[in-house]
């Protein structure tokens, strides 16, 4: 008994080769597009720590700046896991009187990358004396023999 064989029947060795190459381009396409989605992520994730820790330090310094605001360049680091973050704080006076322009930046320890900046304008008014009092006070000053 004769088997009848056609060409076409069978792979060749060829296109096997071909279907593999085809096959490991398409992995390695694969494999860069979820080494870039993880990056990604890392990055995401360092971002919103960083907006999470400058607006934590900014809320620090409103609170710090019950009693007033002193003027002029801070700067700090982070504890624990947070310590690959330093932070850089400027308050500056800014008109009308009791305004203060606030700026806190978020940094790499390591590389000294700025990763986000925050800014704000904070109010403290300044303390005001009523006229009435002020006039109460004199005329106290006079009645003790004062100026």
């Amino acid at each position: 008994m004769k088997f009848a064989r056609s060409k076409s029947a069978a792979f060749s060795l060829i296109e096997v080769m071909c279907a593999v190459f085809i096959l490991g381009i398409g992995l390695v396409g694969l494999v860069h597009g979820i080494n870039t989605a993880l990056a990604s992520t890392k990055e995401s994730e360092r971002q919103s720590i960083a907006a999470m820790l400058a607006a934590g330090q900014m809320e620090q310094a409103r609170a710090d700046g019950y009693y007033g605001y002193t003027e002029g360049d801070t700067d700090g680091t982070f504890d624990g896991d947070l310590s690959i973050y330093t932070w850089r704080q400027n308050i500056k006076a800014v008109q009308p009187e009791g305004l203060y322009e606030v700026t806190v930046s978020i940094e790499m320890t390591d590389g000294g990358a700025q990763l986000f900046e925050l800014k704000t304008m904070l109010f403290d008014p300044p303390i005001l004396k009523d006229p009435d009092e002020k006039e109460k006070e004199k005329d106290k000053k006079r009645k003790r023999g004062g100026a």
